[in-house]
């Protein structure tokens, strides 16, 4: 039951994470909210603990809303973020916080006009490849790109990108795949 593993924000995590977004909006305190968000979402996902507290339904809300705000307190985490992790818990959403900072990350990304890129490579990248690459991206989209590198032995060599819902996959085991489509069809 590993929090990374929680990725998808459903709609009320998204609709919560709009409501903290315009409001850090509002104070001024956006990038604050963002950082703090952060911190918490690694905290959760390196503490089986937390992760267990926030999935788990043999906690009451109560004994959830008490823990979490003790959480709060002890990380040093802003009190804009700490209130909103104790409204989530009184209302019953804490499976929801982990997801709900996905949506706030893509809001935080889009207001600032950056694109978010994920490559998949057969092994890892070297710091040169990586940075030619956003290099690259930011020409071809016109702005700064945030590149999240996965590695997938898979592939065999080559590279997949993706970009927002547009996948370009040059990878070799792709390339196989459509040889050995085309080959049938002979």
């Amino acid at each position: 039951m590993a929090a990374s593993t929680r990725t998808h924000a459903s709609e009320a995590a998204r609709r919560y994470a709009r409501a903290l977004f315009e409001l850090a909006q509002d104070k001024g305190q956006l990038a604050d909210v963002h950082n703090d968000y952060k911190a918490f979402v690694e905290m959760a996902n390196g503490s089986k603990d937390l992760t267990i507290l926030l999935d788990s339904p043999a906690f009451s809300r109560d004994e959830k809303v008490k823990s979490l705000a003790a959480v709060m307190k002890k990380s040093g985490l802003g009190t804009l973020l700490a209130n909103f992790v104790g409204v989530m818990a009184t209302n019953g959403r804490t499976a929801d916080i982990v997801p709900a900072q996905g949506a706030f990350d893509e809001l935080y990304a889009k207001q600032r006009g950056v694109q978010r890129a994920v490559v998949r490579t057969a092994k890892d990248m070297s710091g040169a490849e990586r940075a030619r690459i956003e290099s690259i991206l930011a020409k071809a989209v016109g702005g700064e790109v945030e590149l999240t590198s996965e590695v997938d032995p898979s592939l065999i060599g080559g590279i997949q990108l993706r970009i927002g819902s547009k996948l370009v996959d040059a990878s070799i085991a792709a390339k196989l795949e459509r040889m050995n489509t085309a080959m049938k069809g002979a």
